[in-house]
């Protein structure tokens, strides 16, 4: 006995230890994991920033760039600008060497700079070059000469006009600076680091282009300025200038990658938390099925011990029935043979799943008093209060009379040998109320929730185990309720039970 005590002493220490054991396991693991997270959030954040930074050294170079080019531009109009100069000059000059050196002087900026000219007449008839003279400057070739203003000039009072293009040196340069932007914007959309990003011209309404992203997250007009005020708050926007679209923004955030982790430490307390819920219900239903062994052991280990008494006792009764004893001794002796009977049957039902067969309820509950009644004070008034018509509800007649018996026990406790105890059956179209109450010193508030919980009791020498088999029996047993209705101290007390139809 004193062995059997030690281990079940021993069992709740063990798992009290073994669910201390695994939060500890469980919140390392989640602290390592966590800072694995953190490092892989820093790594990501530095790959942005270094990414960031690279754009932003890149954009100033092709700025650089793009300003040298307006440089080259602009002198490549000066030099015509100086070419039709010379040109308006030979207005005041005569047939002299001065002539002919501004001539060879003019041919040398013309094949200095590289630029292909075009001179025409009043008329737009081409003069110069040599190839094209006579022509009309028309369609294409007009096209292709007027990117740039043209230069009106008088020469020897004649109206002329010179187009030009740009040079082969210039257009060349041209076509480097459009390929490095493009480029440029090709490394920003389609990064390695998979940064989702958006460039925008300065109105912050058109969309130079973009990547990494869902068009639909910026498709109307709202949805865009609600995705760059996002990223704005995130990152500063880089400036960039474009050679065709001028000045820009890049908008950029943080990778999916570094988004999700920064919501991981959350999901590691949920999972922490969650566990912590696991292991604690796992300990509270290894602690139930613990007791509800003890009970089962015990109902079972009764029920064989009662067994063999009571078929000796019934041998006995019929033999000293033939007697000369009085009868009304022998009905006695078999009102509590029956009662034995009664009491095996119940314990024997403990631990598996009873039958149910309709019975009637009224009568089931009267049988359950009348046993006690005959036992109790006279003191004691019993009042009952039943339909006209019995009502038939699948019941295992010997555990619902135990439960009738349990709760009138408890309440002749409680009324100390003089008060009323009743019980009220009500029906409605799907339950069936039974409300069992006394006059007794009633349950004190801050006990109530505990009074149906296993080995709780108020009285010096009780088991706790009347109301919490009463409860299993109304609840698993026969899928129906019982509760505490109503309870005063020094007033009385009101259970109900609910059963369905």
């Amino acid at each position: 006995m004193n062995k059997t005590r030690t281990s079940l002493s021993r069992s709740p220490r063990l798992r009290w230890t073994l669910l201390i054991i695994t939060i500890a396991l469980s919140v390392f693991a989640l602290w390592e994991i966590n800072n694995l997270s953190n490092q892989i959030r820093h790594s990501e954040k530095q790959k942005v920033q270094i990414w960031a930074q690279a754009i932003t050294q890149k954009a100033q170079l092709i700025s650089y760039s793009d300003e040298f080019f307006r440089q080259v531009a602009s002198d490549e109009h000066r030099k015509m600008q100086m070419y039709t100069d010379i040109l308006q000059s030979f207005n005041t000059s005569d047939n002299s060497p001065d002539l002919n050196f501004s001539l060879r002087y003019v041919n040398y900026i013309v094949d200095s700079s590289h630029t292909d000219i075009i001179i025409t007449d009043k008329d737009g008839i081409i003069t110069v070059p040599q190839e094209l003279s006579g022509q009309p400057l028309e369609g294409s070739l007009l096209e292709e000469f007027s990117q740039n203003p043209p230069f009106h000039y008088d020469i020897w009072g004649m109206p002329m006009t010179l187009y030009y293009k740009e040079s082969h040196i210039y257009s060349e340069l041209r076509n480097v600076l459009n390929g490095l932007t493009q480029s440029f914007l090709n490394e920003i959309t389609n990064n390695s680091v998979f940064v989702p990003v958006i460039i925008t011209d300065t109105t912050l309404q058109h969309v130079i282009t973009y990547g990494n992203l869902n068009e639909n997250e910026f498709n109307t007009p709202k949805k865009l300025q609600a995705k760059l005020h996002t990223m704005e708050r995130n990152n500063t926007p880089i400036t960039i200038s474009l050679s065709w679209a001028g000045k820009a923004f890049v908008f950029y955030e943080s990778t999916p990658l570094l988004k999700a982790l920064n919501w991981v430490p959350l999901l590691y307390v949920f999972i922490l938390f969650s566990l912590i819920l696991i292991s604690y219900y796992l300990f509270r239903t290894a602690r139930s099925m613990e007791q509800n062994r003890i009970w089962v052991g015990m109902a079972k280990e009764t029920a064989h011990q009662l067994g063999t008494p009571i078929s000796s006792l019934i041998a006995w009764t019929d033999y000293l029935e033939g007697k000369n004893f009085s009868k009304e001794y022998a009905n006695e002796i078999h009102k509590d043979l029956a009662r034995l009977e009664t009491i095996t049957h119940r314990f024997s039902k403990i631990g598996s799943q009873p039958e149910l067969h309709e019975e009637k309820l009224c009568e089931t509950i009267q049988n359950a008093i009348n046993y006690l009644q005959s036992r109790t004070s006279k003191k004691i008034t019993f009042q009952t209060n039943f339909p006209e018509e019995d009502i038939l509800v699948p019941l295992n007649r010997y555990l619902f009379e135990w439960v009738i018996e349990n709760l009138c026990k408890n309440a002749i406790d409680a009324m100390e040998g003089e008060g009323i105890f009743s019980i009220i059956v009500s029906d409605d179209a799907k339950h069936i109320y039974i409300d069992v109450s006394d006059t007794g010193k009633g349950i004190p508030q801050n006990i109530q929730k505990h009074i149906f919980e296993s080995g709780f009791s108020t009285k010096q020498r009780g088991w706790g185990l009347g109301l919490s088999l009463a409860k299993r029996i109304i609840n698993e047993y026969h899928r129906g309720k019982i509760f505490l209705k109503y309870s005063v101290v020094g007033q009385g007390t009101v259970f109900r039970i609910i059963l369905n139809k």
